[in-house]
């Protein structure tokens, strides 16, 4: 099943996805932070690359594809004046 495009949403689906977008988004950047923070300091610790270092980066990435979603989803809600 695809996902409906804002345009499409009611408004309480609206708010509601902005709400769950917005907590996804802070849990993921905290995550990405602690993940990052443990990498380098497994990599000083040890003196090696960690893979731990690059878990981030990925994270990083699933982030900001969700803030663009976030960004569609609150200029559909001012377009509607919620």
């Amino acid at each position: 099943m695809a996902a409906k495009k804002p345009e499409e949403m009611s408004n309480e689906e609206l708010l509601k996805n902005e709400k769950l977008i917005k907590t996804m988004l802070y849990i993921l950047i905290f995550f990405a932070l602690i993940l990052f923070a443990a990498g380098i300091w497994l990599t000083i610790v040890k003196h090696k690359f960690s893979a731990l270092t690059v878990i981030p980066l990925s994270l990083g990435i699933i982030a900001l594809a969700n803030a663009n979603n976030l960004k569609t989803l609150q200029k559909e809600k001012k377009s509607r004046g919620l």
